[in-house]
């Protein structure tokens, strides 16, 4: 692959807030969460389709360089926030390489997105929160808690 693809973000099944200095995206299809610094955040937004690799690069700023938007884009592919995978062209280098090599050279945050798996909406409505053992054995958490007893950790269990 060379600079000249046109990466896409996806934008469909996604609940996008906006931060100062990051961008968090719920996937709603498999229930991921995903934490872009502003450097991926940055990429990510520029990813329209129109702008190429070594422009989304200019975006970047003086500091930016194509193994930078390239390690983006291999991140963003890896957590399907792009229409289309992309393969990320590295010159024959490990990401590990590239991640050093853009430390070295920049003072740009190298791009991070940290994801993680939320839960189910079934299990993320269901609570074992407890103030007493009544709670658990008439309030809201009857029958979702396997205990009746309130702990000290105000969690229904044993």
């Amino acid at each position: 692959m060379n600079s000249s693809q046109y990466p896409i973000a996806r934008k469909s099944g996604l609940v996008i807030q906006e931060m100062p200095d990051e961008v968090l995206v719920y996937d709603l299809n498999n229930n991921k969460a995903h934490c872009l610094n502003q450097t991926a955040a940055t990429i990510w937004k520029a990813c329209d389709g129109n702008t190429s690799v070594s422009e989304i690069s200019r975006i970047c700023g003086d500091a930016g360089n194509e193994d930078l938007v390239w390690l983006a884009i291999d991140q963003l592919s890896e957590n399907d926030l792009l229409e289309k995978s992309m393969l990320a062209d590295f010159r024959g280098q490990s990401r590990r390489d590239v991640i050093k090599k853009i430390g070295l050279a920049s003072v740009v945050a190298v791009p991070i997105i940290a994801s993680l798996v939320a839960p189910k909406n079934a299990l993320a409505a269901q609570s074992c929160g407890c103030v007493n053992n009544n709670q658990c054995i008439t309030g809201p958490n009857a029958g979702a808690c396997s205990s009746t007893t309130c702990n000290s950790s105000g969690i229904c269990a044993p």
